[in-house]
Parts: C-alpha cells; sequence; structure tokens
C-alpha cells in the first residue's frame, strides 16, 4: 500500500504539517515534511496484511496506522506528541474520531528519558563529531609498527626511525619475548638471512609483532617495546573515522566547515529545541510545539555559537529537566488502559 492509496481509498484520519514549518523554524530553503495517521481496510486489519506505517522514499511524508500511532503516544515518543499536539495552522485534514486523542492523556514523567534521553544521545554523537572534525585521520592506515620503539639511553626512539638510522631492514629482525613484562621483546639482527627470522611482522596488516627462534648464544641487537593497547584505539578510531566520512551528508559537512565551528549545527538547534520542549513539559504539564526562541535556535543552526557554548546550554538545560522531573506532579507514566479504550472506540467507530 502506497502513500496515494491511502488518499485515493480515504483511509487518512489526520495530516500535518510538521518538521521546521511545524516548529516556527522555517526558511526560505526549509523542506515541508508531513506526519499523519491512516487507518487499514477492514480486511487488511483483521487479515494478514497489516501495515504499521507507510513512508515515501525520504521519509519527508509519513503516515502510522492508528493503532502504531497510540502505541508511540504510549510511550511518549517525542515526534509522534508533538504530531499530536499540531497548531490549527498546521493541520491539513483531521477525522472528528482524532479528537478522543488529547496530549494530557498521555504526557508524563516518561518525557524525560524520551525528549532528554535522546537529545542526550545527540549530544554525545556532537561530541563524537567535534573529536572527528578537530583529530583527522589520514587515510594511510598505520602498521604496528608504527607504535613500536626502541629503548635507547634513558629514552626511546621510534623504530621505524632507528631502523632507518641505523641502516637495517625489519624483515632481518628477529624478536623474543621478555618474560615477566608486557610488550616488551629483544630484538636480534641476521644480516646474512641464514637464522631464519621471522621478521618484525610478516605483513602490513598484521594486528601484532612476530616472534622467532634465536639461537642461545646470539646477543641482543637492541630492545623493543610494543605499545598495543595505543595501536588497538587507533584500529578503532581509524574505523570509525573512515566509515563516518563514508557516510557523511556532504552538503551538511561543508556548511559545518564553512561556519567553523566543529558540530552539526543543525542537528544541535533541534536537541536544544527538543531539551527546550522537555523542560516546558515539567515546568507546565503540557506540550508547546511554536517555539518563542526562533532567533536564538536559528543562530546555532548558523553556527554563531561556539561548540563550548552549546554544549553549556544543553547541560543547564538537562539540569533544569532533572529537578523539574523531580518534582513533577505528572504520572510516572501514561494510562495505558484508558488510552488503549480510547484506541477501541476509534475501531469500532470505523470498522462498525
Amino acid at each position: 500500500m502506497t502513500i496515494q492509496d491511502l488518499k485515493t481509498k480515504n483511509l487518512i484520519l489526520f495530516e500535518a504539517i510538521s518538521g521546521s514549518r511545524f516548529f516556527g523554524l522555517a526558511t526560505e530553503n526549509s523542506d515541508t515534511d508531513i506526519r499523519g495517521v491512516y487507518y487499514l481496510p477492514k480486511e487488511d486489519f483483521f487479515g494478514l496484511n497489516y501495515i504499521p506505517q507507510i513512508s515515501n522514499e525520504t521519509n519527508d511524508i509519513s503516515y502510522y496506522e492508528i493503532g502504531r500511532f497510540v502505541d508511540l503516544l504510549q510511550k511518549n515518543n517525542p515526534n509522534i506528541l508533538e504530531v499530536l499536539a499540531s497548531s490549527e495552522d498546521c493541520i491539513l485534514q483531521k477525522h472528528p474520531l482524532m479528537d478522543l486523542l488529547r496530549p494530557e492523556d498521555f504526557l508524563s514523567k516518561l518525557c524525560k528519558d524520551t525528549f532528554a534521553g535522546y537529545a542526550i544521545s545527540q549530544i554525545k554523537k556532537a561530541k563524537g563529531l567535534n573529536k572527528k572534525i578537530l583529530n583527522p585521520i589520514e587515510k594511510e592506515r598505520k602498521s604496528v609498527l608504527d607504535f613500536c620503539y626502541i629503548l635507547e639511553d634513558q629514552g626511546s626512539v621510534p623504530l621505524k626511525k632507528w631502523l632507518s638510522e641505523s641502516g637495517k631492514i625489519q624483515e632481518k629482525c628477529g624478536l623474543v619475548n621478555i618474560g615477566n613484562t608486557k610488550g616488551m621483546y629483544a630484538v636480534f639482527y641476521d644480516e646474512s638471512e641464514t637464522l631464519g627470522y621471522k621478521g618484525m611482522i610478516q605483513h602490513e596488516e598484521a594486528n601484532q609483532v612476530s616472534v622467532s627462534s634465536v639461537p642461545k648464544d646470539e646477543k641482543p641487537t637492541a630492545y623493543l617495546f610494543c605499545n598495543l593497547d595505543a595501536y588497538s584505539t587507533y584500529c578503532k578510531d581509524y574505523k570509525e573515522y573512515w566509515k563516518w566520512v563514508s557516510e557523511r551528508n556532504e552538503d551538511r559537512y561543508n556548511v559545518n566547515q564553512e561556519h567553523g565551528q566543529n558540530y552539526d549545527s543543525k542537528n544541535m538547534m533541534h536537541t536544544i529545541r527538543l531539551l527546550q520542549s522537555c523542560e516546558h513539559i515539567f515546568k507546565t504539564n503540557s506540550l508547546n510545539i511554536r517555539v518563542d526562541n526562533r532567533e536564538e535556535l536559528l543562530d546555532i543552526k548558523a553556527g554563531n555559537w561556539s561548540y563550548e557554548a552549546v554544549m553549556q546550554k544543553a547541560e543547564d538545560l538537562i539540569k533544569s529537566i532533572e529537578r523539574l522531573h523531580a518534582v513533577s506532579p505528572l504520572p510516572d507514566y501514561p494510562d495505558v488502559k484508558k488510552t488503549g479504550k480510547i484506541l477501541i472506540e476509534i475501531r469500532e467507530n470505523l470498522y462498525g
């Protein structure tokens, strides 16, 4: 079933403009998002063709089956609560039965986890993005040898520098573990290549150094420390960084690079908005959709706030939410029995 099928068969119960236009944050370049609610034909609902959600390819337009919609309301899903609380000027169509669903029947202390919890996850994501932007990782991957050091006098020198300056090559080296130590090896060198040493690594992608069998009368050329912990951390960071590069939205990334604040400014604008919405719920026991600080939020989106200032704003809001939540008269959870009965009443009217 498609969105066009919903319209052709007159199955839409509710339809409203959402996104930036919905919040009062639209600019001349803003898209128009649509969210709505539908019901299925009787034979599909009672048969084997239950469809909980129908969206277009970009998810700019999404409709939820009435049962799925109520289920998400009971879970205090922020997006769905906001759809239910749509202002009149954003509502495109509304079936009279939708008046049975009221935001006040669903708002609960659970909003702290759903609104603020999601916002906090976005803040962690922003911090990770900040780290990636400030600490780019070269495309050429380092090997474990880049994390090895030769002990020298009272210090150490990078292994690759030592090999270069001493005229040695790693393939002629043999390593032997030094007992009762971690990452320490004795280095032996076989100029003639007759002793069968394995070299320090067997290939560039090796995740650890190689050890060799060394005759007992051989004398070590040097002692080596291999920092495998640092190499493991590097491998993890390398994988995450280049995965992010391959998946990032280049247009949005370039905008963020232009304003130079090292965070996804559009995402952080919505994160702050979500925290402010959560704070408003616990201050007033109601949900406010249309923002009253449009200029402030658009200022954040434009990248006119430093990363530190945005993070401080978010942390202050989280602390306020924690205080207000502790004394809020809202129930811990929505009344599932009550709202479940409302859903049944809606379905009975729809299906007779």
